[in-house]
C-alpha cells in the first residue's frame, strides 16, 4: 500500500503542475486528456496532431476521469512534456509459489512502442525485487537486440536494507539507449522454498527510477497487478536537422525564434525555443518571449540598476550616478572622473566630426557629379531620346540608355587592360554587364556631338538600333552621362578584316569562297542600308578595319560613328569631308558631297584587298602605287594583276571568277560618282558568283588566261608558273607580262 501511495502522489503532483500561460495545442484542438497536458505534434482529433505517432486516444475509465491512451494501443500515459520524454505506465513481471514450492501465479509483460519513442536509459533502471530470483530484459532497437539482468539474493529478511537495491533482496541493471521494444523475463532457483515465509514472490520491471523506493516490505507487499511509471523519449522523424531542415513542407520546427537539435545521433530531432523564448516549438509563433524582469530567478540584475526587458533578452541598466552592466553583486558603481574616458570621449567625438565632413565631401562630391551626368545627359539629348523610345514603346530593336555606373562596373572604370581598340574617332572597352546576364559587349566612347547637331545624334541612334541585318554589329544603346557619349555594341571576338588580311598565318585560311562570301555579305548590307532603311544610310568609313569577323568568318560592319542619314528627298548630302585615306571617295574629296556611291567607292577598295591582302595605304610602294586602288589600276592596265593577287587564293580561283571580281572592283573605282554600280546591283552579282564559286569544282591544272581581257592579263598566252609556297600551280599567261610571271608572287609584292 505505500508504494501505491508513493506513486499516485507522483503522478498526482506530474498531472498538476502550473499550467502554462502560452497554447500548446494547435487552434480549435482539445490540450487536455483528463488531468494530463496533451501538447502538439500530440493530439487527440484528427488535425490537432503531427501525425499517426502522435495520436492520443482519450477514453472513458472506470472512473470519472478520462484515461489517455499511446496510439491505438492500451498503455497508459500520465504526462507528456514538449522537452521531449512521455510518461507510460508499464505492469511488472511476477513469479509467485507456494509453500510447497508449486507454480501460484507467474506473468511476464513486454512492451513495444513505435520507432519514434524510445525507452530513456537514464531515467528508467531494471529492478528485481525478491531472495530467490533472477531478472533479464530483452530489448531491440536501431536493428539490434540487447539483453542484461541481474540476481538478487538474501537468507533472512533482517539483511535487507530498506533503500538499497544493491544485491541483497533487491538488485538494479542500466538499460542500453536507443530501445522502442522490451520483454522482462524472470524465475527462481528454488521456487522460494528457503525463503517462502517472507518472501512468496518476486518481481521484475523497468521502471522510472526515482518513481520507487525500495524497503524490505516490498518482499511480500507488491501486488501482481501493480503497474510502474516509465519514461520513453519522442523525436519527430528519423534524419538528422539538416536533412529535416532542407525539407520545408515536413519541416516540424517553428521558423521564428527556435531550433532543431539532436537528442541521439540516429534517433531523429527535436525543436526547442531558444534561450529567452518559452512555449511550443512546434506551433507557427509558438515561442513567446520571457520576460526574466517579472521572474527572480530570472533576472540578475543588481541594486541601483533597472531591468529592462528585451526580445529574447533583458538589460540591467545603472541608474543615473553609476555605472556597470547592472548584474552581479558589482554589477553597478557610482561614477567618478575618468580622464581616460574623457579623453577617448574628446578622441570618439573627433573622429565622429571628421567622418562626418567626409561624408559630407563624399555627398556633395556625388551631388555635383549627378548634376554633372544630368547636365550631360540633356546636352547629348537624353531627353529626346527618352521621348523616342517611349513612342517607340515595346519595339525590342530599340536602342536603351545605359547609366554611367553600369559601364563603369561593366569596365572595371574603363581600366586600361579593358582597352581593345583605338581610332581616329575613339576609343573601345570590352566590357561585362553583370546585371544583364553577364553579356559581354563593345563600348566605344565616340566623338564629340555638335550641340547644333542633337537631333541628327538621336536620329542615327534611333535609325542604327533598328538596323536589321546580322552583318551589322548591333548598336545596343548608348550613356549620355558623359561629356563624350558611349555607344554600345555587341562584341565579336575574332578580330577584324584588316587584321586577317594582314597576318601571314591568319590570312592563309581565307580561302577564296570565304573571301567572295565576305565580300557578299559587305556588299549586301551596304545594300541594305542604302536602299531598305528608311531614311537611307551613308557608312563614309568602310574600310577593312570596320569589318569583324566572328569564329565561323561571317562579316559584321561595324563604326558607324561618321555615318550620315542620307535625306528621302536628296541624293546628295554636303559636309565636311570625314574618313580614311586609301578609302575615301575622290569625287567626295573634291566636292564635298556625299553620296550613296561614296560608299561604293570604299567597298571596292576593300574588294581589292579581299583580292591581294595588300593594305590601302602603303608606304612601301612607289609613290604612284601607294595606294592600293592606284596599285590595282595600274597592275590591271599593264596586265601585271597577277603579281598583285594574294598567293593564298591562287589555287583556289577559277579565272573566270577572278576576272568577273576584277572587273566589279574596277567598276567600284570609276572617279565619277555616276559610273559606279549601286550596291544593290554589286550584291546582286557577287550573290550569282557566291553561288557559282559554290557549285563550280576548281580544275587548277587547266586555269587558261588566254581568254581573259587583253586590258587585265595580255595579248598573246603562254605558259606560266606561279609558286605560291606550299603548293605550284599551272597557268596560261600572256607575252606581254611573260617577264614578270617568271618572279615568284612574293617577289612582285
Amino acid at each position: 500500500m505505500v508504494l501505491h501511495l508513493v506513486i499516485a502522489l507522483m503522478l498526482s503532483s506530474a498531472s498538476t503542475l502550473t499550467s502554462p500561460t502560452f497554447s500548446i495545442a494547435r487552434p480549435g484542438c482539445q490540450d487536455h486528456c483528463g488531468n494530463v497536458s496533451i501538447p502538439f505534434p500530440f493530439g487527440i482529433t484528427e488535425g490537432c496532431y503531427l501525425n499517426e505517432k502522435f495520436f492520443i486516444n482519450c477514453t472513458n475509465s472506470s472512473t470519472s476521469v478520462p484515461q489517455p491512451l499511446l496510439q491505438n494501443s492500451t498503455i497508459n500515459v500520465t504526462d507528456i512534456s514538449l522537452e521531449g520524454q512521455v510518461h507510460l505506465m508499464q505492469y511488472i513481471a511476477s513469479d509467485c509459489y507456494n509453500e510447497n514450492g508449486n507454480l501460484s501465479y507467474k506473468y511476464l509483460p513486454w512492451m513495444a512502442l513505435s520507432k519514434r519513442f524510445t525507452f530513456n536509459s537514464t531515467a528508467n533502471k531494471f529492478i528485481v525485487v525478491g531472495c530467490d530470483a533472477y531478472g533479464i530484459v530483452y530489448g531491440f532497437g536501431q536493428n539490434r537486440s540487447y539483453l542484461t539482468g541481474c540476481v538478487p539474493s538474501c537468507d533472512y529478511k533482517d539483511d535487507v536494507i530498506d533503500g538499497s537495491c544493491s544485491g541483497i533482496g533487491c538488485c538494479r541493471s542500466d538499460i542500453p539507449p536507443g530501445a522502442w521494444n522490451i520483454t522482462v523475463s524472470l524465475t527462481s532457483y528454488s521456487n522460494h522454498t528457503d525463503v517462502w515465509d517472507f518472501n512468496p514472490c518476486s518481481h521484475a520491471f523497468v521502471v522510472e527510477e526515482k518513481a520507487f523506493n525500495f524497503s524490505a516490505d516490498n518482499l511480500t507487499n507488491i501486488s501482481s497487478d501493480l503497474s510502474l511509471p516509465v519514461v520513453a523519449d519522442w523525436t519527430i522523424e528519423d534524419g538528422s536537422c539538416d536533412v529535416a531542415q532542407r525539407n520545408t513542407a515536413s519541416y516540424a520546427c517553428s521558423i521564428k525564434n527556435s531550433h532543431c537539435y539532436e537528442p541521439l545521433k540516429g534517433l531523429g530531432y527535436r525543436c526547442s525555443c531558444n534561450q529567452g523564448y518559452e512555449g511550443n516549438p512546434y506551433l507557427p509563433d509558438g515561442c513567446q518571449d520571457i520576460n526574466e524582469c517579472q521572474d527572480p530567478t530570472l533576472c540578475n540584475c543588481t541594486k541601483n540598476s533597472v531591468c529592462h526587458n528585451t526580445l529574447g533578452n533583458y538589460t540591467c541598466p545603472c541608474l543615473k550616478g553609476y555605472h556597470g552592466d547592472g548584474r552581479g553583486g558589482d554589477g553597478c558603481s557610482p561614477d567618478q572622473i575618468n580622464w581616460s574616458m574623457i579623453v577617448s570621449g574628446v578622441g570618439t567625438g573627433t573622429a565622429i566630426l571628421l567622418f562626418c565632413c567626409f561624408y559630407l565631401c563624399l555627398e556633395l562630391r556625388k551631388r555635383r557629379e549627378n548634376r554633372l551626368k544630368e547636365g550631360f545627359f540633356q546636352k547629348n539629348g537624353g531627353l529626346m531620346l527618352q521621348q523616342r523610345l517611349a513612342q517607340e514603346g515595346r519595339n525590342t530593336n530599340v536602342a536603351r540608355i545605359f547609366t554611367l555606373e553600369e559601364l563603369r562596373k561593366a569596365t572595371n572604370n574603363f581600366e586600361e587592360t579593358r582597352i581593345i581598340g583605338r581610332g581616329g574617332y575613339g576609343t573601345v572597352f570590352k566590357g561585362i554587364l553583370v546585371d544583364h546576364n553577364s553579356c559581354t559587349v563593345a563600348i566605344k566612347r565616340s566623338r564629340e556631338v555638335n550641340e547644333n547637331q542633337v537631333d541628327q545624334f538621336i536620329n542615327e541612334v534611333i535609325m542604327l538600333s533598328q538596323v536589321n541585318s546580322r552583318n551589322v554589329v548591333k548598336l545596343l544603346g548608348c550613356c549620355l552621362e558623359t561629356e563624350v557619349p558611349l555607344l554600345v555594341y555587341e562584341f565579336i571576338d575574332n578580330g577584324t578584316l584588316s587584321e586577317h588580311l594582314s597576318s601571314t598565318t591568319k590570312s592563309h585560311h581565307l580561302s577564296w569562297n570565304i573571301r567572295l562570301r565576305i565580300a557578299s555579305e559587305i556588299a549586301g548590307v551596304l545594300s541594305y542600308l542604302h536602299s531598305v532603311a528608311s531614311p537611307p544610310i551613308i557608312h563614309r568609313d568602310i574600310k577593312s578595319a570596320n569589318i569583324l569577323l566572328d569564329q565561323n568568318y561571317t562579316a559584321k560592319v561595324t563604326d558607324f560613328g561618321i555615318s550620315k542619314l542620307a535625306p528621302l528627298d536628296e541624293n546628295q548630302v554636303s559636309t565636311m569631308v570625314q574618313g580614311t585615306f586609301g578609302y575615301l571617295d575622290p569625287e567626295y574629296m573634291l566636292t564635298g558631297l556625299l553620296t550613296e556611291k561614296s560608299d561604293v567607292y570604299s567597298f571596292g577598295v576593300v574588294l581589292i584587298e579581299l583580292l591581294t591582302s595588300e593594305k590601302a595605304l602603303s608606304l612601301d610602294r612607289v609613290e604612284e602605287e601607294k595606294f592600293l586602288a592606284n596599285y590595282f589600276i595600274s597592275s590591271l592596265k599593264s596586265g601585271h594583276l597577277v603579281q598583285v593577287l594574294d598567293r593564298n587564293i591562287m589555287c583556289d580561283v577559277s579565272i573566270e571568277l577572278l576576272k568577273e571580281v576584277a572587273m566589279i572592283a574596277k567598276s567600284c573605282l570609276s572617279i565619277k560618282g555616276d559610273d559606279r554600280p549601286s550596291m544593290k546591283n554589286i550584291a546582286r552579282e557577287l550573290e550569282v558568283l557566291e553561288i557559282r564559286a559554290k557549285q563550280s569544282p576548281i580544275q587548277v591544272s587547266k586555269i587558261d588566261f588566254a581568254d581573259a581581257d587583253a586590258s587585265l592579263f595580255g595579248m598573246q598566252s603562254t605558259k606560266a608558273h606561279v609558286d605560291s609556297g606550299d603548293s605550284s600551280c599551272t597557268h596560261t599567261e600572256s607575252h606581254s607580262i611573260m617577264e614578270h610571271m617568271v618572279v615568284p608572287i612574293a617577289g612582285g609584292r
